[in-house]
């Protein structure tokens, strides 16, 4: 497989399955079609239809693959980790029902966390308790994901989650083996967490198995990092643009995913407030084409 470009319902501004301003899901996979995808993400679980039947002839419809799933969770908050796994479950069933190979294990915002959003010096660490009980789960998932489904499982670090900055993601890694956890790099959640995402993907090619593509707008990302402005009031206010507008240079990562013989999706993602997302297909089709100006 070559390297393929697909998108994610939180280009259209999905990021929870029960918000009453996301729009219809059939509209989310014509929209994709339409902008030049040939894979969509399965998106909080609950958006698309967890009936087979009913997502496969869609999907066929379009011609789109189900690349991959997200459980987007609280994996830091033992409290709720019966609700973790659940979620877990029922996304790796409906990969596993399309024949999709990745899974992303996000660990959710936290308030612990949210203000420090691309400050690592500010960042609040776990004690040595949290963090054993976190890794507990964060394997657990993993595990379920390879053994029972088929499936790759992937950590994806992201802004305002315990999973963020350059020693988070270190210490992961140096944690769980990689045959039990890939990684699932963002391109613009790395710069905003003050890392060279081209960088990391090089020095940690072994583990590198999806690509998120996404990029920050430099004042923007500048002014909400110095006020400590929260993850999603920085998605409101732009923080994640248009990919030819943004501090990611995707010309040299394309070459860079060629040099390491990366053979794969590439996911693009323009997280967006749903109230403020003016036309995010306009979004999808102008990111596909930029891409593929530069090699993609």
């Amino acid at each position: 497989m070559a390297i393929t470009l697909g998108n994610a319902p939180c280009s259209w501004g999905v990021e929870f399955a029960g918000d009453s301003r996301n729009p219809s899901w059939q509209t989310v996979l014509r929209q994709c079609a339409e902008a030049g995808y040939k894979g969509i993400e399965l998106g909080p679980v609950g958006f698309l239809p967890e009936e087979p039947t009913v997502l496969r002839d869609h999907l066929a419809m379009h011609d789109l693959a189900l690349t991959a799933g997200v459980v987007y969770q609280p994996f830091h908050d033992s409290a709720k980790w019966q609700d973790v796994m659940e979620i877990a479950k029922r996304t790796c069933q409906s990969l596993h029902a399309h024949d999709a190979k990745h899974l992303v294990i996000i660990d959710a915002i936290s308030p612990r966390r949210a203000r420090t959003a691309g400050r690592c010096h500010a960042a609040e660490m776990m004690d040595e308790t949290e963090w054993q009980s976190f890794l507990r789960h964060i394997k657990d998932v993993a595990i379920l994901a390879k053994e029972e489904y088929g499936l790759t499982p992937s950590i994806h670090p992201h802004a305002g989650g315990f999973i963020d900055f350059l020693p988070d993601i270190e210490r992961l890694l140096d944690a769980v083996d990689a045959d039990t956890l890939k990684i699932c790099i963002d391109t613009g959640h790395s710069v905003y967490a003050g890392f060279d995402p081209i960088d990391f993907i090089e020095q940690h090619s072994d583990r590198i198995d999806y690509i998120h593509l996404k990029s920050t707008h430099a004042v923007t990302r500048e002014r909400v990092i110095a006020h400590s402005i929260g993850f999603y009031e920085a998605c409101a206010e732009g923080v994640f643009c248009r990919l030819s507008a943004g501090e990611v240079n995707f010309k040299k990562l394309h070459q860079t995913l060629v040099d390491i013989g990366y053979a794969g999706w590439c996911t693009v993602e323009q997280d967006c407030d749903p109230e403020l997302a003016v036309d995010p297909m306009a979004d999808a089709r102008e990111n596909r084409i930029y891409l593929q100006s530069v090699g993609f």
